[in-house]
């Protein structure tokens, strides 16, 4: 089998030290560690590469990620960095004038962007009368559409709400406004929008995100909403790429709240079943993905407290409903994946969690609580005892995107905010990823955010709880060695060292060595998956760090 020496860097392996060299024989590394020793062991019929000072570390594994909607989203008009109502308003004329598409898509906007003003429906009409407008919310949790939209998805004033959802209406007249929150999301708006859409541009949608991914050093994703039509782009993308993919990907199937119990328990079968089928190195499918309540921005969070405004939101998944889901996907041996934002739903994830220890037995069970943006002391020690994974994404904590956050809740909470360090110092696993796209994807402005509690869209802005920030070095781990232990792959990915699989990047210089805000000017030079060169810089082309390009879905 051929063997490739690597020479000259700074090798970053997860494992608790530094090396300068290593050996590649197929898709494994052979050895890590000194050069004269990497040289010797590699033989005088290895190939060998100069890196040329860089710095290598494990191919990041976006831990919680949506890999056929970031492709979607990167085809969306961007609205992340729309600063005003009037900005925003803007980027859609001009995204209307510039295409003959049937709807005009657009993702990323933020609350604050809207000069204090509720989203309706007739803001976006200003903008563009002519045919449907469906823009995401940064948190992927809520959708604002103009008039045209709610016809076309057959939505009136008298149209009632789904289970754990609900349709925005006028406070003074009961009327539909325009906003879609939760399920009214994810089982109305999603459901059109892919009817609209072709495979073809689905194919198209997935390979745009495995190329930007490879290209800023992301070797494997862990996808948290995996439905039948993410499925079928998973199969046929198997299928072009000869039953590989161009990263790794792992796969938690979305359950959705249903009135019945046992229909909520069916989903659960139906993943075991998948867990089954589709189990290798390229595409696993290894768990559950419930969402237990909302986000803090659109007040749709279950908290214990109300919000600043006195409103109150009860959780997607209550205790009753929950636990006989995750006790189910538990003793199928399933991993369970737990949104939960408001203090109050992790509550409610780690008591249908410490039930099912309970009902099943003892065992490592590697479940995860996603996100966890409030939480008390209390339930940071609950989760660590119980050796549940915390999955965060710092970028989430960026103080771009604060102001509404904090606005929402505006009191002692914002004090523990996004509260990374509580987790290790309680012994917790933490695993870092981006959620992607409800921020940016890629990995180093995410670490910057994680290491400074900075600003990766405004370095200007001062640090959010820089209390809480993480060690680079210790960040980084996170992000690697620790985002594979979260998806059970901790035996074959996420460092660098003999047996496992040589999944790599390299970047232009060493971070450690660095000021922090040479993370955000820091490049991935060379992304390797497998032992196979996947991106090499200067041939790829991958998004920018702050948008998308494409600006509208075809007709």
């Amino acid at each position: 089998m051929p063997r490739t020496l690597y020479t000259n860097a700074t090798v970053f392996t997860a494992e608790g030290f530094l090396a300068d060299a290593f050996v590649v024989e197929g898709s494994r590394f052979l050895h890590v560690g000194k050069e004269a020793d990497a040289r010797q062991i590699a033989g005088e019929s290895a190939t060998e590469v100069d890196l040329g000072g860089g710095f290598v570390l494990p191919g990041f594994i976006d831990a919680h990620t949506h890999l056929l909607m970031m492709g979607q989203a990167l085809q969306k008009v961007p609205l992340r960095e729309a600063s005003n109502l009037a900005d925003l308003q803007r980027c859609l004329r001009e995204a209307a004038d510039s295409t003959a598409a049937q709807r005009i898509l657009g993702a990323g906007w933020l609350y604050s962007s809207l000069d204090e003003k509720q989203p309706t429906k007739e803001l976006l009409d200003e903008a563009v009368p002519d045919r449907p407008v469906y823009l995401d919310a940064n948190d992927l949790h809520s959708v604002w559409v103009n008039s045209a939209a709610l016809a076309e998805l057959g939505i009136d004033d008298n149209t009632p709400d789904p289970i754990g959802g609900r349709i925005g209406r006028n406070p003074l007249t009961g009327k539909a406004d325009g906003m879609l929150y939760e399920t009214a999301t994810q089982q109305i708006v999603w459901p059109a929008l892919a009817a609209y859409t072709s495979d073809k541009d689905r194919d198209a949608q997935l390979e745009e995100a495995f190329t930007n991914y490879l290209a800023v050093g992301v070797t494997g994703a862990v996808d948290m909403a995996v439905q039948d039509d993410d499925l079928a782009a998973f199969r046929r993308a198997l299928a072009r790429h000869n039953n590989t993919l161009p990263i790794r990907v792992k796969g938690h199937i979305l359950v959705s709240r249903h009135e019945s119990e046992a229909a909520n328990v069916a989903q659960v079968h139906k993943a075991a079943a998948l867990a089954t089928e589709l189990n290798s190195d390229w595409l696993q499918i290894c768990g559950i993905k419930l969402v237990v309540d909302g986000v803090i921005d659109s007040c749709t969070a279950a908290m214990k407290e109300p919000y600043a405004d006195g409103s109150s939101c009860e959780p997607i998944w209550d205790r009753e409903s929950l636990t006989p889901v995750v006790a189910a996907a538990d003793a199928a041996g399933l991993q369970i994946a737990l949104h939960a934002i408001g203090d109050e739903a992790s509550d409610i994830a780690l008591d249908a969690l410490e039930e099912a220890g309970r009902r099943n037995g003892p065992r490592d069970r590697r479940h995860r609580i996603e996100h966890l943006e409030t939480v008390t002391e209390a339930n940071v020690k609950r989760l660590a005892a119980l050796g549940v994974v915390a999955s965060m994404q710092p970028v989430h904590a960026d103080p771009a995107i604060q102001e509404n956050w904090q606005s929402m809740l505006g009191d002692h909470r914002i004090e523990r905010a996004y509260p990374w360090t509580e987790f290790t110092d309680a012994g917790a696993t933490l695993a870092l990823s981006t959620d992607a796209p409800t921020a940016p994807h890629q990995p180093l402005p995410n670490l910057y955010v994680a290491s400074t509690r900075l600003s990766a869209l405004n370095p200007t802005l001062e640090a959010n709880l820089p209390g809480y920030a993480l060690n680079l070095a210790d960040a980084l781990g996170h992000a690697t060695r620790d985002a594979a232990f979260s998806c059970r792959a901790e035996d074959r990915q996420g460092r660098i060292a003999a047996g496992y699989l040589a999944d790599f990047t390299v970047l232009d210089s060493n971070p450690l060595a660095a000021e922090p805000a040479q993370l955000l000017a820091n490049k991935a030079r060379m992304t390797v998956v497998g032992g196979k060169v996947a991106f090499h810089a200067g041939t790829t082309t991958a998004a920018p760090f702050q948008g998308g390009h494409a600006l509208s879905q075809p007709a």
